[in-house]
């Protein structure tokens, strides 16, 4: 069985629809520098225009990063927990 990577967990946590800082990115799966993380996983998402990265600032002036879906509705694929696409 494979393990996951820190980059897939984010993705994945970011896919649920909820945003992460990076003291929460820190503590759930061990990164230590979440902008890169970021940074590489805006490049990989946003390649096909399935997926949007947004950032925002929390009212204590933290980064929160989360993903949008940019086009919602019925998919023909899922993902497991490791991030491998299955047809649904």
């Amino acid at each position: 069985m494979a393990t996951m990577t820190k980059k897939q967990k984010v993705i994945n946590a970011l896919k649920t629809g909820k945003g992460l800082t990076a003291k929460q990115a820190s503590s759930r799966f061990g990164v230590g520098n979440l902008r890169a993380t970021m940074s590489s996983i805006k490049t990989e998402m946003e390649k096909y225009g399935n997926w949007e990265v947004v950032t925002e600032q929390t009212r204590n002036g933290l980064t929160r990063y989360s993903m949008n879906d940019t086009h919602p509705g019925t998919r023909m694929y899922g993902f497991d927990k490791f991030g491998n696409r299955y047809a649904l």
